[in-house]
């Protein structure tokens, strides 16, 4: 896979996890005071994901960087 092709998929997998945790932050929102288990869950799932879009951007920026002549 060439640069551009790894750094088009990594791009494409930052929009996508943008997405999944904007999601599941508004089902926090959207959950009743006793759902805390549930809550707590969501907010779990959405915190892991955001630590691998972390991941993923600075991926793009080291794909970016090799790019650069």
């Amino acid at each position: 896979m060439s640069v551009e092709d790894e750094l088009r998929q990594v791009e494409e997998d930052i929009e996508r996890l943008r997405a999944e945790v904007s999601e599941l932050r508004s089902q926090v929102g959207e959950l009743g005071p006793g759902d805390a288990v549930d809550r707590s869950l969501l907010i779990n799932q959405a915190d892991d994901q955001e630590t691998l879009l972390g991941e993923l951007e600075a991926r793009r920026e080291r794909l970016l960087q090799r790019l650069e002549p």
